[in-house]
């Protein structure tokens, strides 16, 4: 963003030093027995959930104690300072829980609103992305790239969880496994990072939070592609729950086309009917 500040080395060594404390815990406790809650939105939290939010909260406190806090299962601390931290301590916790190797903690640093740095890290596979506005993303330190995609009938498209979506954008993801080469479901942020490393090309979501996508910007943008909302909008913390990332600016666009199709017809039915 032209005249803001790069991101500092400190920020992205720091941001790496909370992903490897939550890896320590969930390596420390990974034998215990899984103490698990229910929520009113009915997701599941683990205790672990919770431990990990609470350590990587008093770090941030303790280093950056002028820094907002946004986490996915604590109340969020100064949600509108210039510089806002965004934790997903466990995400695809059902996954965790189930003992599917797709989970993982997301850590963002939001600058006025915006997404700038971002870390998806997948321990059970040893996976760890990282991407920060003006540098190009890493995978384990190794620099990656998105993949050119020349027709969306050849593409591979993800998504993380289709009971996530609502009733109306359900036919969006109906629309798109008709016009696509293939689908993977159920890898939560690491569809993300698969994305940014070139294994896929398209990535749709919805019903998602600010802690669920909050990483995806900074690292999806830094690996070559775009990811906006499902009306073309960049991420930022004010975002809606809708997500749509691709690796080829073209089949982002055609993809957008066929979601604004869709509620357009959609809405003409409604009206007819």
């Amino acid at each position: 963003m032209s005249g803001v500040a790069p991101i500092e080395n400190s920020h992205i060594a720091f941001a790496g030093e909370l992903a490897d404390a939550a890896r320590r815990l969930l390596a420390e406790f990974a034998g215990d027995p899984l103490a698990v809650d229910v929520k009113p939105d009915r997701s599941l939290v683990t205790q672990m959930d919770m431990m990990i939010e609470t350590r990587l909260r008093e770090m941030i406190a303790a280093r950056f104690p002028d820094h907002g806090i946004i986490g996915e299962e604590q109340d969020w601390d100064r949600a509108g300072a210039h510089a806002v931290w965004v934790l997903d301590p466990i995400d695809g916790t059902a996954a965790f829980i189930a003992g599917m190797p797709v989970y993982g903690t997301l850590i963002a640093l939001a600058i006025d609103g915006v997404p700038r740095l971002g870390i998806i890290d997948i321990p059970a596979i040893d996976a760890r992305w990282i991407g920060a506005e003006g540098r190009p993303t890493t995978r384990n330190g190794e620099t990656v790239r998105v993949r050119p995609c020349p027709d969306l009938s050849r593409s591979i498209l993800t998504n993380s969880n289709q009971d996530y979506l609502s009733a109306a954008e359900r036919p969006v993801l109906e629309r798109l496994r008709r016009v696509t080469g293939n689908r993977v479901y159920g890898g939560a942020s690491l569809n993300y990072g698969l994305l940014a490393t070139g294994r896929t090309d398209i990535a749709i979501d919805g019903g998602q939070k600010v802690f669920d996508f909050a990483p995806f910007r900074p690292i999806v943008e830094g690996a070559g592609g775009i990811v906006t909302d499902w009306e073309g909008k960049p991420l930022s913390l004010e975002s809606g729950g809708s997500v749509l990332a691709a690796g080829d600016a073209d089949r982002h666009r055609e993809v957008l086309d066929i979601i604004a199709e869709v509620f357009s017809d959609t809405q003409q039915e409604t009206l007819a009917g």
